[in-house]
């Protein structure tokens, strides 16, 4: 991975930003996210910019539409594709935390799209899985843009400020967004079963009521 940084920041600067949009771009709608994290190439798009290179408006904007754009192919993938993702040999070695994402989406709906930004593998999963699971596509452009804003610019900015220092922010960042997120997704999945179990127990309390009272009124009816 360090010596491909490496041959990007060594290549001519409007190269590079392409590099970065592309990766960014086929993160999400080709899975290439499972060989190069989308963050590494928006932190290396902040490297190239505090080199005083390129604008580093310039290289938001490419990073945020890539993640959008990408977003949105990754949508139509799942869209028309749909169960037939889950075949493919790179879904294969992943199948517990595909599940974990399916949960997620099914729990969290539009939230999962914005937060599944910030997980490497539920940011290349995520959109296809919103298509799968036909969720209407301006719900899913208003988290998903709101999503690669603040992802797009803010890991953008890191790498502006960590300069050379990349990799290290990189990784550091990932990890700790990943678990902010991870936390976030567990407290989801907590919170549902627990509503789940008390409206059942509720369900059933009423049954029980409504038996009982069912059950009174029989009895207190005169023989005819």
């Amino acid at each position: 991975m360090s010596g491909f940084v490496d041959s990007v920041l060594n290549v001519d600067p409007r190269l590079a930003l392409i590099i970065v949009g592309l990766l960014v771009f086929a993160e999400d709608a080709l899975f290439v996210g499972f060989v190069v994290p989308g963050e590494t190439a928006a932190v290396l798009g902040g490297v190239v910019a505090s080199r005083g290179v390129l604008p580093l408006w310039s290289v938001m904007v490419v990073v945020v539409l890539a993640a959008i754009i990408g977003d949105s192919a990754g949508y139509e993938v799942g869209r028309h594709l749909g169960p037939r993702l889950l075949s493919l040999n790179v879904m294969n070695r992943r199948l517990a935390r595909l599940e974990k994402a399916q949960e997620f989406l099914r729990l969290r709906g539009g939230s999962a799209v914005f937060l599944g930004r910030f997980v490497a593998f539920f940011r290349a999963v995520m959109p296809a899985l919103a298509g799968s699971s036909r969720m209407p596509y301006l719900k899913f452009l208003a988290f998903n843009a709101a999503g690669g804003l603040v992802w797009g610019a803010g890991f953008v900015l890191l790498g502006y400020l960590a300069g050379n220092s990349y990799d290290a922010a990189a990784t550091t960042a990932g990890r700790g967004v990943t678990a902010v997120v991870a936390v976030v997704v567990v407290a989801a999945v907590i919170t549902w079963r627990v509503r789940k179990a008390r409206a059942t127990r509720n369900a059933s309390a009423r049954r029980n009521a409504s038996g009982e009272a069912g059950a009174g009124q029989s009895a207190g009816r005169p023989e005819q």
